[in-house]
């Protein structure tokens, strides 16, 4: 809101780095998000400047794609929060409706079915990546505790672009791509670099003060982790929260 250049120049440093897609930094540009803040009456400016400032970066880098950043209603890592298919689905396609411009939706931390079917279902005709967050402990469930092989019939119901782990463990994206792969789409991950979600951060309104980052995951050891990810058939490969620019250089310097 305050510093747009500077989410200008983040997107300018991971295209530099050599990233062929910029999300939108519109993750928490939610009502409910705002609301609390008395910000609510900005909800469709900030979507619309989200918009405008990573096609701006795309411009200027000449190539790449804007990617619709969608993220959890309530909180993030949340599911219990997650409001009924009834109240969720037109919360999202008010948002979506908001995002104009992008080339595809992206809907991140998807933590239950539930949040993926009313983000799938809310999208429409929307092209749509879905990228579910996955328990860091057990690689094979989403954060509510569900399998993450049980998307399938939502997976073949709505037919994403694709279906990604995101906001995980490395070692727990290991896990979770070969269930990915049985789903049939274009799959890959995006994984984070903190040391564990905390209490704290699961408390109310909390900021990433109440995490911290592993100092182990280098550009070259989360490489590392990439290559067995593509040697694995995935195709879509990034970084999320603590994974910069420096990182996405050493993944296009090893992967292309």
């Amino acid at each position: 809101m305050d510093h747009p250049h500077l989410v200008r120049a983040v997107h300018d440093d991971f295209f530099a780095a050599g990233a062929d897609v910029a999300t939108t930094n519109s993750y928490a540009v939610l009502r409910d998000r705002l609301q609390p803040a008395g910000l609510e009456d900005q909800f469709e400016a900030l979507l619309s400047q989200s918009v405008e400032l990573a096609k701006a970066a795309v411009k200027a880098h000449g190539s790449g794609q804007v990617a619709g950043s969608i993220g959890p209603l309530k909180a993030s890592y949340r599911p219990d929060l997650f409001p009924a298919l009834k109240e969720a689905i037109p919360v999202y396609e008010e948002k979506i409706a908001a995002l104009g411009g992008v080339d595809f939706l992206i809907a991140e931390t998807v933590a239950s079915l539930a949040h993926a079917e009313a983000v799938l279902a809310a999208a429409g005709d929307n092209p749509i990546w879905i990228a579910v967050t996955v328990d860091d402990e057990d690689g094979t469930k989403l954060r509510s505790g569900e399998l993450v092989a049980d998307l399938a019939p939502l997976i073949a119901k709505y037919i994403p672009d694709s279906v990604l782990a995101n906001c995980s463990a490395p070692e727990a994206v290991d896990q979770v791509l070969p269930v990915l792969r049985s789903l049939d789409r274009p799959f890959g991950a995006y994984a984070n670099g903190f040391t564990e979600i905390t209490k704290a951060f699961l408390g109310e309104r909390p900021t990433v003060d109440a995490l911290s980052a592993r100092e182990d995951i280098t550009p070259e050891r989360y490489a590392g982790f990439a290559e067995r990810w593509a040697d694995g058939g995935a195709t879509i490969i990034g970084g999320c929260c603590e994974i910069g620019p420096a990182h996405i250089a050493e993944l296009k310097r090893r992967l292309g």
